[in-house]
């Protein structure tokens, strides 16, 4: 199939999205100075006022307290400092459960598991309904079972795959009835959505530059001020003494003009990616009648630039490849252990059966998406569909 676009169509901005040019710009600059934010000499001095300037702009942008921005490498440390941490913290002698969701994203879920193989823990898989959300009753009745043995709550604030969002400030409710921290994985929301860490009731909350147009590599963990994880890294004693290492003062700069670039066009943008999303979804079922469209109905319960598909008698990663060669890039939910593709985790606790999540696409817009990528999608995913179908049936 020869390629009919003649521009690369780039759908996958919940990977990572494009740096936003005033980000680069400040880390440019940055990147040609000098100054460990740790060092007591001029140059540590002014970039330490780099840092905190930063915090500063970053706790206004997601509603929280300067002092409450804990500087990580990105979402991933920010979550397994969370998840480990506070269960550390909490851990005695019958305090050891849990919870969370399996439709969270693997760095939380593979931290919990790891907690169970290796340090006691009892992970509690919470329930989702079919558009893989939570129920704040259905928390409240698995932690007054045993509240006692609970020590921490993790349940992610928008999934990463099918865009819905959960009611994180009903949820972080609930936990705090019983006394329990409660943490979210924030990541994929950041971008879209407005964040108030304040308002949500949330313990800790994990954000990450790269999803936000900042640098890969930068990242915060947003935690309350009677919150005290057990760090998960020893050192020099920054970040509140709860996450050691040298400052990456240029990144976590860039972080900073990402993050507030996306806010202050947050409502317009969000409205804008709906609205080509909405596009995307009436196009797709329209040239492919028996598409699902995955995740909650489009509106306030889903991500505006998320539009999750499984395509019956399709293989997700040949949907993939054959979209590709098009010069459109996108994703697949199911993963990949040693080149045997694995149906979506997700999916699979939607309710899905295996050839479903296996059939499944993810495309996700952001700032830089227009029309026209909608359009190049409506022109090859027919095609590509018959020729992953016929592949199927070989």
């Amino acid at each position: 199939m020869s390629s009919q676009t003649t521009r690369s169509v780039y759908l996958d901005h919940a990977a990572t999205t494009p740096m936003r040019p005033e980000a680069i710009a400040a880390m440019t600059e940055e990147l040609a100075r000098l100054g460990n934010p740790s060092s007591l000499h001029a140059a540590g001095r002014r970039a330490r006022r780099v840092v905190e300037e930063s915090r500063e702009q970053l706790a206004e942008v997601f509603g929280a307290r300067p002092s409450e921005v804990v500087f990580t490498s990105g979402g991933t440390e920010a979550d397994n400092l969370a998840v480990k941490g506070l269960y550390w913290a909490r851990r005695d002698g019958a305090r050891r459960q849990v919870l969370t969701t399996s439709v969270e994203h693997h760095a939380v879920l593979d931290s919990v598991r790891w907690l169970e193989d290796t340090q006691g823990a009892e992970a509690v898989w919470l329930g989702v309904d079919v558009d893989g959300a939570v129920s704040p009753d259905a928390l409240r009745a698995v932690i007054s079972r045993a509240a006692d043995q609970v020590a921490v709550v993790s349940v992610m604030w928008a999934n990463n795959e099918v865009g819905t969002v959960q009611p994180v400030a009903e949820l972080a409710a609930v936990a705090h009835e019983y006394g329990i921290p409660f943490h979210t994985d924030a990541v994929q929301a950041a971008a879209q959505l407005p964040i108030d860490f304040a308002a949500s009731g949330a313990d800790a909350l994990a954000v990450s530059a790269h999803k936000l147009g900042g640098p890969v590599g930068a990242g915060a963990l947003i935690l309350a001020r009677s919150t005290e994880p057990v760090p998960v890294l020893h050192g020099g004693g920054q970040e509140r003494d709860i996450r050691s290492g040298t400052l990456d003062t240029p990144a976590i700069r860039a972080f900073a003009v990402a993050a507030v670039a996306c806010a202050q066009a947050r409502a317009e943008e969000g409205a804008r990616l709906a609205a080509l999303r909405d596009d995307l979804v009436r196009q797709v079922i329209a040239v492919v009648p028996d598409a699902i469209l995955n995740g909650a109905a489009p509106g306030p319960g889903r991500l505006p630039g998320n539009a999750h598909f499984s395509f019956p008698g399709c293989e997700g990663d040949a949907l993939l490849m054959l979209l590709d060669a098009n010069g459109i890039a996108c994703s697949t939910g199911s993963a990949c252990s040693a080149g045997v593709a694995e149906p979506s985790h997700v999916l699979l606790a939607m309710g899905a059966d295996d050839a479903r999540a296996r059939g499944s696409l993810r495309f996700s817009l952001g700032h830089t998406s227009t029309r026209q990528d909608v359009d190049a999608v409506a022109a090859v995913i027919g095609e590509v569909t018959d020729r992953a179908r016929r592949a199927g049936t070989r």
